[in-house]
């Protein structure tokens, strides 16, 4: 589609913002820019569980992408994670925020792989107080091309205008969630690495969990713990014995299994 055929779309986008409409008019722009297949937008604050603000899956592929994504998986999520430093507002690919054996971790093989994605991409929008909108546009066929990622940059700022408009109020929206046990939602989610294994596993031990279930390889938790790469090793091998355990996988399901009773 030729740019000025978008313009209608743009205007449409702005219009709905304020409405119910505007998530969807959202949608349709982008699909307009560069096609793709499934649409979600999540709004992030610090650690808390993600808010699903919108979504177009189908009713058999919502379970996996929302529901499940929201059980626990997310607290391995590249985009996730990125938005609870936060990154800079912009366009990013899932493998430019990912660490550096993502593909090849637990989260990705016990759950990413069962999304069917070639490629996901996003645009993050930071609000104030330190909420965030992650916009993903998913495809299921072939990855976005550069000249397509280059379209969808160009119409960046009024994704970033409508976004900051229409969900100004999302930090609030967070901290009316009604905290769990009495300990705040943020600060739960936050504990759940540094309480898995407690008892059984060293706070250090639990740092080399955390980074090696976010896809860190042994090399990458060595330089940000300052370690060698050999005594992560170590780490990984007492940690195994400890949990009676013999895998990632079972590592992966044994931290997720955890994250109800946080």
């Amino acid at each position: 589609m030729r740019e000025t055929a978008w313009m209608p779309l743009i205007g449409a986008a702005i219009s709905a913002i304020g409405t119910p409409n505007l998530p969807a008019a959202l949608a349709t722009l982008l699909r307009a820019v560069a096609p793709y297949t499934y649409t979600v937008i999540f709004g992030y604050c610090g650690t808390a569980r993600p808010l699903d603000l919108f979504d177009d899956f189908p009713a058999g592929k919502r379970k996996i992408f929302v529901t499940d994504y929201q059980d626990g998986p997310y607290l391995l999520d590249p985009f996730f994670l990125a938005a609870s430093k936060p990154v800079a507002a912009g366009l990013y690919r899932i493998r430019d925020l990912a660490p550096d054996r993502f593909y090849q971790g637990e989260y990705f093989r016990n759950y990413y792989v069962q999304t069917g994605l070639a490629e996901e991409i996003a645009f993050f929008a930071p609000l104030r107080d330190g909420a965030t909108v992650v916009l993903s546009m998913m495809r299921d066929e072939k990855p976005f091309s550069a000249r397509e990622l280059r379209a969808l940059d160009d119409i960046r700022p009024v994704i970033e205008a409508c976004v900051h408009r229409h969900w100004a109020d999302l930090a609030d929206r967070f901290a009316a969630v009604a905290p769990v046990k009495g300990v705040p939602q943020q600060n739960q989610i936050e504990q759940s690495f540094q309480s898995f294994g407690q008892g059984v596993l060293t706070g250090r031990e639990r740092e080399i969990v955390e980074y090696t279930l976010k896809g860190h390889s042994a090399e990458a938790t060595g330089r940000i713990l300052g370690i060698a790469p050999g005594t992560v090793r170590i780490h990984r091998r007492n940690i195994y014995a400890k949990l009676q355990i013999s895998s990632q996988g079972e590592l992966f399901s044994q931290f997720i299994q955890t994250l109800g009773g946080v």
